[in-house]
């Protein structure tokens, strides 16, 4: 050995790009988690913490199907997982989440490969919304229209009925199971 040579490179912007993009994530105002090509979570930002109750230090390195999504959801959440590890991304999947205090909200994830500098897949992260609200909204809006004293009724762009209420049931004769998707004019007028 007559002695060594090393060659440098200044990757100085790049960490504090790195960085950059790590404190966006971590301060968005939606809940961002991610998995490892195991399923293991090894992003989970602030909004995913207050949201859900659990620290990252509490979810980190567990696996996100089998602990924090509930049991009659997790083959389509893997499923929805395995398919972004494979490169095709969903968007507007809804499915339940389990609070560290055990209240079930409603989460609508769109789910995006995560890939490494080469192009190689490294785990997916996943967007979320709280929309459980709107949901609860939409069943009152639901409740409403159904127990309303008069006769409401919905068609949809091709005129097949997607609204019928129990008044118009009662009012018309025919039940709700009846009518839905069939075309009220040709059908019923």
């Amino acid at each position: 050995v007559i002695g060594v040579v090393g060659i440098g490179q200044d990757i100085t912007a790049r960490l504090a790009q790195e960085r950059e993009y790590s404190k966006l994530i971590d301060t968005a105002n939606a809940p961002i988690f991610g998995v490892d090509t195991q399923g293991l979570v090894n992003v989970w930002n602030q909004c995913a913490q207050r949201l859900v109750g659990y620290s990252f230090d509490n979810v980190m390195g567990k696996n996100l199907v089998e602990e924090f999504i509930t049991k009659e959801y997790r083959t389509a959440v893997k499923a929805v997982l395995d398919e972004a590890m494979q490169g095709k991304e969903t968007a507007n999947f809804e499915f339940p989440l389990i609070t560290k205090n055990g209240v079930r909200i409603e989460v609508l994830l769109n789910a995006t490969t995560r890939r490494d500098e080469q192009g190689n897949v490294i785990g997916v992260v996943g967007i979320g919304q709280d929309i459980t609200g709107r949901i609860a909204q939409e069943r009152e809006y639901s409740k409403l229209i159904d127990t309303a004293n008069a006769p409401i009724f919905g068609v949809d762009t091709e005129g097949r009925v997607n609204v019928w209420n129990q008044c118009a049931m009662k009012l018309v004769g025919y039940s709700t199971e009846e009518v839905m998707g069939h075309s009220l004019v040709q059908e019923f007028i």
